[in-house]
């Protein structure tokens, strides 16, 4: 394939041929007229003068055409970037929510229990609503706001045990603003916050939304259902939380979070939260609730995850076991924890032990487990298994004669998710020695729940 002729190569093809022709012009001039030499002299010149002139114009006009082509793609360059730029450019709408999340969930229970001193089965419901503003910011701290609205029916049926066998159970008909809180997060070595972040939240809160977690038995309308399962039961089921009768009370929580090897994190916190009259705004805030932990979340045994925290109480208006109407100081500590040992074993455990005060039970201690449907080609299932040990103490013993030994509730549910928004559970419990009386039968529960979610 012949290659395309350039004018600078038919220009100095044509000086090395007139090159040529002048030494054999010179060696020709010896036998010919001087005249006719230089004739054929100004013919050459006049020659490369012409080559000369149409390379020149040959240069420019393809230099025009270069510069046009390159002006014309830089302008359409520019024309896309600036369709490009008009497309990413938030609307008014999206400028307005930016910041804003929301969430919304309907969850229902239906329960059959059979033994003991019970023979039913009932229906509940509950709605919870969840939104979270943008708080603005004070220097390098940013804020947010949350507000937490409940609306439920139906009490679960009675087993006469300590622990509630449907912790979904919520009866107010009407919306309830259970939470309604402001933090601020305070970066601690800079802008950036390489030191971590002091945590400021105030307002009407529930204090389970940030002492006693667990990743696995945390969530009654997607986990266990049993209320011995969800929180430490000398919190929850026996009393000692002391919050509003909508579970909530109004408070004030510092914290100090401190990432380790970018991930690994420790928390350190207190809260302080109205209790007895306090906890509904009927009352000062004085002989609160008092509750301090010290959390470790990241990689653990073996690189698995993990989560591991310690905390104690001191309830200033708890009620007193004899005489509900009186109040008496009680204080506690336990132990939570959620420990990865497989690729879709996790396992958890809670200790609570009273340690001043008379309740109903003073000694509790939970176990169990959770296995990812990835285990059978499920990835979004999971199968929860959980046993309790709930001690009788020596004062209730007293007020209740005949009664000893401990609840010992276990329970079994698989989650089934069939589709991004809604979530079917099947389950059933057994409880033996429901509320310590060793002359009640074991009562079993089963129960199905369904939960949409948004």
């Amino acid at each position: 394939m012949f290659k395309k002729k350039t004018p600078q190569y038919l220009f100095k093809k044509t000086l090395v041929l007139a090159l040529a022709g002048l030494s054999s012009t010179t060696a020709w001039a010896a036998a010919t007229d001087s005249d006719a030499l230089l004739q054929e002299m100004r013919r050459l010149a006049q020659r490369v003068e012409q080559l000369e002139a149409a390379n020149k114009k040959l240069e420019s006009a393809l230099g025009r055409s270069g510069n046009a082509d390159v002006k014309e793609m830089a302008a359409r360059i520019e024309d896309v970037e600036n369709e490009v730029l008009a497309l990413r450019k938030p609307s008014a709408l999206e400028e307005a929510l930016d910041g804003v999340s929301a969430s919304a969930s309907l969850t229902m229970v239906a329960q059959h229990a059979s033994g003991g001193s019970v023979d039913g089965g009932q229906l509940t419901g509950r709605a919870d609503v969840e939104v979270e503003l943008p708080g603005g910011s004070i220097g390098d701290a940013e804020g947010k706001i949350f507000a937490h609205l409940r609306a439920g029916d139906g009490d679960g049926v009675d087993t006469g045990a300590f622990a509630t066998s449907n912790a979904t159970a919520f009866n107010f008909a009407q919306p309830v603003l259970m939470q309604a809180w402001y933090q601020l997060d305070i970066p601690v070595g800079g802008k950036t916050g390489s030191l971590g972040q002091v945590e400021v939240t105030a307002g009407k809160i529930d204090p389970f939304g940030f002492f006693d977690g667990n990743n696995i038995a945390d969530d009654e309308s997607e986990q266990f259902l049993n209320l011995a399962f969800i929180h430490n039961p000398l919190l929850d089921a026996g009393g000692d939380i002391g919050v509003g009768e909508h579970g909530a009370s109004p408070g004030l929580r510092l914290a100090y979070v401190s990432d380790i090897n970018s991930g690994n994190r420790i928390t350190a916190s207190l809260g302080l939260f109205g209790a007895g009259e306090g906890a509904n705004y009927s009352d000062t805030f004085g002989k609160h609730l008092t509750i301090a932990q010290l959390e470790y979340a990241g990689k653990t045994f073996g690189g698995l995850e993990g989560a591991w925290r310690l905390y104690g109480w001191n309830n200033g208006r708890a009620e007193d076991l004899a005489d509900p109407a009186n109040q008496e100081r009680h204080t506690g500590w336990g132990v939570s924890i959620d420990q990865q040992v497989a690729d879709h074993v996790t396992l958890f455990t809670r200790l609570g032990l009273s340690t001043k005060g008379e309740v109903a039970f003073d000694r509790a201690f939970t176990l169990g487990a959770q296995f990812d449907g990835g285990l059978w080609g499920r990835e979004n299932d999971r199968i929860g298994l959980a046993a309790g040990w709930l001690k009788v103490s020596d004062e209730y013993k007293l007020a209740n004669p005949g009664f000893s030994g401990a609840e010992k509730p276990l329970e079994l549910y698989y989650a089934w998710q069939l589709n991004d928004n809604l979530q079917l559970s099947p389950s059933v419990q057994w409880i033996g020695n429901p509320g310590g009386d060793p002359t009640a039968d074991d009562v079993t529960v089963f129960s199905l729940r369904a939960k949409a979610a948004f």
